[in-house]
């Protein structure tokens, strides 16, 4: 009865255009049920009474441009993914009741989940609450919530599987030419957690990066210095082993998008100029991006690809060639512990040049909490 608020969430599976269901074969059933909401809506009047109807979803290009109309859903509010200050505040929301240790920071955690929306938050909170009863511990701590955010970001702990130790081999010098790179090149996200521990559906290891600060816009040289970190695990093994294995095969994917991007979308190279040849599809095909380029730009941006991406790589096999003994070093404190923090890793960059003579190259500095290198970190094995 009126008056009232009516609140209809993911409103895409009633809602989504017409114009896309007429070229798929239609569902009769779906716009039948979008054309009776319309027709309620417009008889909703605004007396004493009024109905304020309320709708979420987080597919709105997909919505009937019908629903959008003014009388209709006509204000549209975007609720984005939390920024620092909005993930801190969250954390705070959900830790009131939660009994926790002297340790916690939870600015650190904030830091370490950026991308992750509120109910990401609130699970780490609550996964972080049953690892610290699954230690029979009172209280939460740092390493609790910490562990909770490598879940949710990494996956599951594989403890069951069991790696050769030729594979370990592997890993550890893989994952030290992700953490060298990234944290001995500009632009690149800091190096929170190395480790050599199995984690989710197929990672055998993993670098856990984080930016320093929130970031909107991605500057050119900072998307090149992703690509040469991601560049670095393969480039490890090729240097240091003499063979390449198959665990690079993401970062290789990942890696290529990102130039190509750089080449189709935002303008980052002389191949294609100021052109743009790859645009955003209509919503009535469901989205994604459309090719509107020939043949001949299509082996131009090819052959573009693979020079900068073959160019990088010899950067980055340079890069790995002069810090070769800081490689091994980082290797050997994989193999020793499994797992190390940035802190500890940045430790062994820093005494490497120092004790080299070398200018530093190291772009990022000591976290709040610096664990001295000679202190064996919690090992998740």
């Amino acid at each position: 009865e009126a008056p009232a608020i009516v609140f209809i969430d993911e409103i895409d599976a009633i809602g989504k255009s017409r114009a896309a269901s007429g070229m798929m074969g239609g569902n009769d059933e779906r716009e039948q049920t979008l054309n009776q909401l319309l027709a309620e809506m417009d008889g909703f009047s605004s007396d004493k009474s009024p109905v304020i109807v309320l709708a979420a979803t987080n597919r709105p290009e997909v919505l009937d441009a019908a629903l959008l109309r003014p009388g209709r859903f006509d204000r549209q509010v975007l609720v984005d993914k939390p920024d620092f200050q909005g993930r801190k505040d969250i954390l705070k929301v959900h830790v009131v009741d939660i009994k926790l240790g002297k340790d916690i920071n939870l600015e650190e955690i904030a830091r370490l989940t950026a991308g992750l929306a509120g109910a990401d938050l609130a699970n780490i909170i609550n996964e972080a609450a049953l690892l610290a009863g699954r230690k029979t511990k009172t209280y939460v701590e740092q390493q609790d919530l910490v562990e909770a955010v490598e879940r949710a970001i990494a996956g599951l702990e594989k403890k069951s599987r069991r790696i050769n130790p030729e594979e370990k081999r592997i890993v550890a010098y893989h994952e030290s030419g992700h953490a060298l790179l990234a944290e001995t090149t500009e632009g690149a996200k800091r190096v929170s957690k190395v480790s050599i521990i199995p984690r989710g559906l197929a990672a055998l290891g993993y670098t856990l990066n984080t930016p320093e600060e929130n970031k909107f816009l991605m500057q050119k040289h900072e998307l090149m210095a992703e690509v040469d970190v991601l560049l670095a695990g393969r480039a490890a093994e090729e240097v240091f082993l003499g063979e390449i294995s198959t665990g690079a095969g993401n970062d290789l994917e990942r890696a290529t998008d990102i130039i190509k991007a750089m080449v189709s979308i935002y303008g980052m190279s002389d191949v294609a100029g100021l052109m743009v040849l790859e645009k955003q599809r209509n919503t009535f095909l469901n989205g994604g991006t459309v090719k509107d380029y020939s043949d001949k730009m299509a082996e131009k941006l090819d052959e573009h690809i693979k020079k900068t991406l073959q160019e990088r790589y010899e950067v980055v096999k340079v890069r790995l060639e002069e810090y070769r003994e800081c490689i091994e070093r980082i290797v050997m404190k994989l193999n020793e512990f499994e797992t190390i923090d940035g802190d500890q890793l940045r430790e062994v960059i820093a005494s490497f040049e120092e004790e080299n003579g070398m200018p530093s190259k190291l772009k990022h500095t000591k976290s709040v909490h610096e664990k001295p290198l000679n202190e064996q970190p919690t090992s998740h094995a």
